[in-house]
């Protein structure tokens, strides 16, 4: 029997996602007098400020993705379930998860939900299709697919004698950090990384546009940091064209209008969508059951100390929120979950509330490209060689494990110093798979069956054993290798 079986009047926490809430909330209990159980849709802690170094080559994605279960292998009183939640009852306080079909209910006394975002289309979901957003390794490695196979394409097109200029433009939606940095990456995979590896296509030539709606690059870092971060992106080859909204996306391009009306249309087959966030379904589900308001992105009202109005059971922290104006960053996650689960434990003990909770400003970075970065703490700002070195400090101090650190680190060396990218894998299905499940109506459900029948399953068997004593007569009669007839 198991410690977590026998102990079934302990104090149940459930924590809904992996991300980084999920996680250090999760981690933070490890002391306590719980039982915590992690219900997540994927197996993995996904490090997501490093995706788009997964999307051009630099990383693989199991450097940036530690399985939740080795990293909480430690922790006795933590158990993880695969499954995307579909449903919280708060007053019964339960759970509901779903993975390929399968549902499971899972009891909770205490509830932290940290389930994060995903990529807004402000409406335009159809977008996605084309424009990839990136926040999940299935974005990255479908992206890594769709940026490297347009240049194998352009040298197909190129040695056939076509034209190969859209297939050489890169449109990057989205001029905050993720854009930045991404519209970085593939400027250098084009002018540094990748400039002697075709015969018939240069490379250097290829375009990497940068569209915003903002009237400046990286709004959150004031406007002096912005221009600098301007200005280096141009430098490395990166057209930016701001005060530019993006109207229409289809498979060979998209449009934009600008403020005074004009329209352009930019013809490209590899576009990367890196604009705008918007919470998890959940906050909606929350905010139906409990009456808390919701905000424009579906971001839900907490209480000063993250718990849910009429519901001082149920924490929620990171993205999901809205309290205070914060940011929508890692740290923000990081601290409310930690904050939530020593009140949790805090209460158990028969302590006296926590002061409401203070998010404590780490400070922004953002890399744009080799030896380039940008870097704002308090009032200090910086850019340039220190803030792209401060960058890699506090990378990888966050990266979980320390084989991760270490393989990072040495991938980041060869890249950054050298010119090699050892990640350029891409595969078909990379590119296609998720578009060919979104024409089932039951999505991968539709192709898999957790039970099999009996009979089937003795079909298989006789087929096995028939097709080894085939095997096995072959060789005891030494007729392989001899000519029949």
């Amino acid at each position: 029997m198991s410690e977590l079986e026998g102990a079934e009047a302990r104090h149940k926490v459930v924590v809904v996602g992996s991300g980084f809430g999920g996680l250090f909330g999760t981690k933070a209990l490890r002391k306590s007098p719980v039982d915590v159980t992690m219900v997540a849709k994927t197996t993995h802690h996904l490090f997501q400020p490093l995706l788009y170094q997964v999307a051009t080559g630099i990383l693989s994605q199991g450097e940036i993705a530690a399985p939740t279960r080795e990293v909480l292998a430690k922790q006795k009183n933590a158990s993880v379930l695969l499954g995307e939640v579909v449903d919280i009852d708060l007053e019964a306080r339960t759970v509901t998860s779903q993975v390929l079909g399968v549902e499971k209910v899972v009891p909770y006394d205490s509830l932290i939900v940290a389930a994060g975002a995903s990529q807004s289309y402000f409406g335009n979901d159809h977008f996605a299709e084309f424009a990839p957003g990136m926040k999940s390794i299935d974005d990255a490695l479908e992206l890594r697919g769709r940026i490297f196979g347009a240049f194998e394409l352009a040298e197909l097109a190129a040695s056939r004698g076509e034209k190969v200029q859209d297939l050489l433009t890169f449109v990057v939606v989205g001029a905050g950090p993720t854009g930045v940095e991404m519209a970085g990456q593939i400027a250098e995979l084009a002018h540094r990384t990748l400039n002697t590896d075709f015969r018939h296509i240069n490379t250097e030539k290829a375009r990497v546009v940068l569209v915003d709606a903002a009237p400046q690059v990286l709004p959150p870092f004031g406007e002096s940091l912005g221009m600098k971060a301007q200005r280096s992106l141009e430098k490395i080859g990166v057209e930016v064209m701001l005060g530019a909204m993006v109207t229409d996306v289809d498979e060979y391009g998209l449009e934009v209008k600008f403020k005074d009306g004009r329209t352009e249309r930019i013809n490209s087959s590899a576009k990367i969508w890196a604009a705008g966030v918007q919470a998890n379904p959940l906050g909606k589900l929350l905010a139906e059951q409990s009456g808390a308001p919701l905000d424009r992105a579906g971001r839900i009202g907490v209480n000063a100390d993250l718990t849910l109005p009429g519901y001082p059971e149920v924490f929620v922290v990171g993205d999901m929120i809205s309290l205070d104006n914060l940011p929508g960053v890692a740290q923000v996650a990081i601290q409310g979950a930690k904050y939530a689960a020593k009140e949790i434990d805090g209460r158990l003990k028969g302590q006296a509330p926590q002061k409401p909770f203070k998010y404590f400003d780490k400070g922004s970075m953002a890399v744009i490209g080799r030896f380039r970065a940008v870097m704002m703490v308090g009032r200090f700002r910086v850019s340039g060689v220190i803030a792209w070195l401060s960058w890699l400090a506090v990378h990888l101090m966050y990266l979980t494990g320390f084989k991760n650190r270490v393989t990072a680190l040495l991938r980041w060396f060869v890249s950054f110093v050298g010119r090699d990218r050892s990640e350029r894998t891409m595969t078909e299905q990379q590119v296609f798979a998720r578009r060919a499940l979104g024409r089932l109506e039951g999505g991968a459900k539709d192709l898999v069956s957790l039970r099999r029948p009996e009979d089937a399953v003795e079909d298989r068997r006789h087929e096995l054993e028939a097709q080894a004593a085939e095997e096995a007569r072959l060789t005891d009669a030494h007729e392989r290798g001899v000519r029949v007839g």
